[in-house]
C-alpha cells in the first residue's frame, strides 16, 4: 500500500508522491470548494470556467514544490477569444485565478460538440510561468509559446524547453452534484523524472512504464470525490510500489482588502481620484479576482 504519514482528505489538497526506488517523482492535486469558490465569482461561460479551472489545477501542481516563501504564478495570454488567463499559488497554499475574455467570441468558439480548449480559446500567444520570491528577490520567468489544445500540453513544452525535465501532466475540469446543485472540481497530476546521473545510473525503462501507467488515468479519476489520493496513486502504480508523502492544504484566498485598494488609489493624482468620484460620492472599486466591491471614501486617499 502507499505510505502517507497523515490520511488524505479527498479535497482541496496536493499530494506529493514518489515511485519506490526510482527517480520518478510526481504531485496528485484535487480541488472541491477552492476551484468551486474561484470559478463562481465570475459569470464564466463553460469552456472559459474548464480553462481558469486547469490553469489553478496546474498552478497548484508546480507551487507546490517551492522549496521557500512566494508564489508562482501560471498565465496565458493571445489574440484569441479568451484575452488572458492568470492564476496564482502562494506557498501558505493560497490559490486564486481570473479570466478576461470576448463573451461573443468564446460563444462562437464554443459551437459545435467538442469543447473548445486552450490553443482554440488564447490563440496565438504564450504561456508563462513566473516565481516571485519576495519584493528583495528578483523574479524568475520562463515563456514559451502556446501549444496543444490543454494548459497541460503548454506545460509540458515549458518543461521541455526551459528546465530540459522530462514532464506529464494531466488536467481536469468538470462539474458534479451531490445532491446541492452542480459544484465545480479540477483534478491535476504532474510525474517527472529527475536528472540522472552516475550515482543513479539510467532508469529510462522506469519512466516509461511510470508513463504507460499514467497513460491510463481518467479524468472521472481525477474528479471523482470518493476517490482518494491514496486509493488512485494505488490503482495506478501499485506494481512498482508509491509513497506518498503528507499533503499540502490548498484554499481559495484573494490578497485585496480594503488597504491595498486604497493604498492603489492614493497613486493616482487629484484629477484622477476625483474623476473616479460616482453620484453618491463614494469611489467603488470591484477586484477583477474575487468580484468584492470596495467602498472607498474620496477624503481616505486624498492626494497630496
Amino acid at each position: 500500500m502507499p505510505n502517507s504519514p497523515l490520511p488524505i482528505a479527498p479535497d482541496d489538497l496536493v499530494a506529493p508522491f514518489q515511485i519506490e526506488g526510482e527517480t520518478v517523482r510526481g504531485r496528485l492535486v484535487r480541488l472541491g470548494p477552492a476551484v468551486d469558490t474561484i470559478l463562481r465569482a465570475h459569470a464564466y461561460p463553460e469552456a472559459v470556467a474548464n480553462l481558469l479551472g486547469e490553469a489553478c489545477a496546474l498552478a497548484g501542481l508546480v507551487g507546490s514544490s517551492l522549496k521557500f516563501e512566494g508564489r508562482l504564478i501560471i498565465q496565458a495570454q493571445g489574440d484569441g477569444p479568451v484575452r488572458y488567463v492568470v492564476a496564482d499559488y502562494d506557498t501558505s497554499g493560497a490559490l486564486r485565478g481570473y479570466c478576461r475574455f470576448d463573451p461573443e467570441a468564446v460563444a462562437e468558439a464554443a459551437t459545435g460538440f467538442i469543447r473548445p480548449g486552450a490553443k482554440t480559446l488564447l490563440g496565438g500567444g504564450v504561456f508563462i510561468m513566473t516565481v516571485d520570491q519576495g519584493a528583495d528577490m528578483d523574479r524568475y520567468q520562463g515563456v514559451t509559446p502556446i501549444e496543444g489544445e490543454t494548459l497541460a500540453l503548454c506545460a509540458e513544452q515549458y518543461f521541455a524547453q526551459s528546465e530540459q525535465t522530462p514532464t506529464r501532466v494531466r488536467l481536469a475540469v468538470g462539474q458534479a452534484d451531490a445532491g446541492e446543485g452542480p459544484h465545480w472540481r479540477a483534478g491535476g497530476m504532474l510525474i517527472q523524472n529527475i536528472a540522472e546521473d552516475e550515482a543513479r545510473g539510467s532508469h529510462g525503462e522506469a519512466w516509461r512504464r511510470t508513463q504507460a501507467f499514467f497513460e491510463t488515468i481518467g479524468e472521472d479519476e481525477l474528479l471523482d470525490p470518493t476517490i482518494s489520493a491514496e486509493t488512485l496513486l494505488f490503482r495506478l502504480f501499485h506494481e512498482d510500489g508509491v509513497r506518498v508523502f503528507e499533503p499540502k492544504a490548498l484554499q481559495a484566498f484573494c490578497r485585496c482588502s480594503q488597504t491595498r485598494i486604497e493604498g492603489v488609489l492614493r497613486s493616482f493624482g487629484a484629477e484622477e481620484q476625483a474623476d473616479m468620484v460616482e453620484p453618491d460620492g463614494k469611489i467603488r472599486v470591484t477586484c477583477e479576482y474575487c468580484s468584492t466591491v470596495y467602498v472607498v471614501e474620496p477624503e481616505a486617499i486624498a492626494a497630496a
